[in-house]
């Protein structure tokens, strides 16, 4: 019997089967922050240890920081003492760290890839559950927690049960408007929030085959939302060119040896999955969440759907929705592009030519916060800058930002905003606010109306 892609890079990186228990597997690359890695150190020092393989770890600090004036002091003390001891462990353990102001400082699942540091075939783990992004590249990418954060840099492995196997496959032309983010949207709110639950995604067909790399890395990133330990797409020529020239990837006669190993990245034929799915992309429709789960979304065009139990019930309640009613013209008061889903320069180039020549509502507050330095600049030099100041928006810097809000942009209480992020759940975006999750266009779109508009409409 054939094997999965899932199965070929697993498994070529056990280094021991514990008998009816869990598999220790290899790390190839640890990406670490400052807000799951401050204990693991603190029980490593404890024991004695140091980090084992420092050369396989990363470090940035992304959730905390602050998406203006990144020159000055951080004001919030939990940030500071967080951004600090992240310093200080990196500096003790010989890790090389890309802090605030750095070149190549960034959102943890942004940077990897585009430094050429995330390569087809790997392992990579990180305390962070959207460590996922990383499998667009064909590799076998899983958050973890703190304990496993200790352990990976105690020993350069970690003990995992290998999770089922699942193969969604989607075929056909995406419409006019419909962006990779909508095709995620749109699968999560057919397989629910725990449809995925212990799987192993793999996409394929015609659509993820079309898609630019930055279109993989948004669908791999939310597999976590319905439930799934991650999600790969196998690595091909698209994959290649997007690694070729990049500072940390293979170059010369490495690559060639290396792209050809990467081409053995396939599932067989006869492969089996534990369970299949198929869709159609001419059924999906640009998307909006209604509910603060990610699986409570719908076309943008349809009526909000009648609950079917109690926490149902409660998330319209508090999301201030109407069973039966359409969203379309439902004002909104933030608007934020950003994050390790919608954070690359592809995201800021799609919702600045929705933009451009145009003014943001003036009921809008707009936060559009670049995944990187390097997006960063890649936006001024292509003049991204200049588009939003012209429609009464400031870029901001790199950050996780108000994906999550650990940092200093947060929505106001009650209020409604729209995010191309990846969670929606009750104050996710701060205490009391609302999200509703989007894909890039259509946050462009209501900037410009102020409410909640079809895209394809604008």
């Amino acid at each position: 019997m054939g094997k999965t892609l899932f199965d070929k890079v697993w498994d070529a990186h056990i280094v021991q089967s514990i008998e009816n228990g869990p598999d220790i597997l290899y790390i190839d690359k640890h990406l670490i922050h400052e807000v799951t890695s401050p204990v693991a150190f603190v029980g490593l020092e404890k024991r004695g240890l140091k980090v084992l393989r420092p050369d396989k770890t990363l470090a940035t600090a992304d959730h905390n920081v602050p998406t203006i004036n990144q020159d000055k002091p951080i004001k919030d003390k939990l940030s500071v003492e967080q951004v600090n001891k992240l310093t200080e462990n990196c500096k003790n353990h010989g890790i090389e760290l890309y802090g605030l102001n750095h070149k190549y400082h960034g959102i943890v699942h942004v940077i990897g890839p585009e430094l050429g540091i995330t390569q087809p075939g790997m392992t990579i783990v990180c305390g962070d559950s959207h460590t996922a992004t990383h499998g667009a590249f064909g590799s076998v990418a899983f958050g973890i927690g703190t304990s496993e954060v200790e352990m990976v840099f105690a020993s350069q492995c970690i003990m995992q049960t290998k999770p089922k196997k699942m193969r969604i496959t989607v075929n056909g032309n995406l419409s006019k408007g419909v962006s990779p983010k909508d095709v995620i949207l749109y699968i999560i709110s057919k397989l629910t929030a725990s449809g995925g639950t212990g799987y192993f995604i793999e996409y394929a067909g015609d659509v993820f085959k079309n898609m630019t790399m930055e279109g993989r890395m948004t669908v791999c990133n939310m597999s976590i939302e319905c439930g799934a330990r991650g999600g790969l797409i196998a690595p091909d020529e698209t994959t290649f060119e997007y690694i070729k020239g990049r500072k940390f990837a293979p170059k010369g006669k490495e690559l060639e040896r290396k792209i050809q190993n990467w081409k053995t990245l396939f599932s067989d034929e006869d492969a089996e999955f534990d369970k299949e799915i198929e869709f159609n992309a001419n059924d999906i429709k640009p998307m909006i969440t209604y509910g603060t789960n990610p699986g409570m979304g719908m076309p943008i065009t349809e009526k909000v759907p009648y609950p079917s139990d109690l926490s149902e019930e409660k998330s319209l309640k508090y999301m201030k929705v109407t069973e039966g009613k359409s969203l379309v013209g439902t004002k909104v008061d933030y608007v934020f592009l950003g994050s390790c889903t919608n954070g690359r320069i592809e995201d800021l180039r799609e919702y600045c030519s929705h933009i451009k020549g145009k003014k943001k509502a003036d009921n809008i507050t707009a936060w559009i916060v670049p995944g990187s330095k390097m997006v960063e600049k890649q936006a001024i030099e292509e003049g991204l800058d200049k588009i939003l100041k012209e429609a009464g928006i400031e870029l901001r810097q790199p950050g996780c930002s108000a994906c999550l809000a650990m940092n200093e942009d947060k929505v106001p209480p009650g209020k409604l905003s729209v995010s191309t992020s990846n969670r929606n759940f009750e104050g996710r975006q701060g205490p009391g606010s609302r999200t509703m999750l989007v894909g890039p266009a259509t946050a462009a779109a209501i900037t410009i109306a102020g409410k909640i508009i079809n895209p394809l409409t604008n």
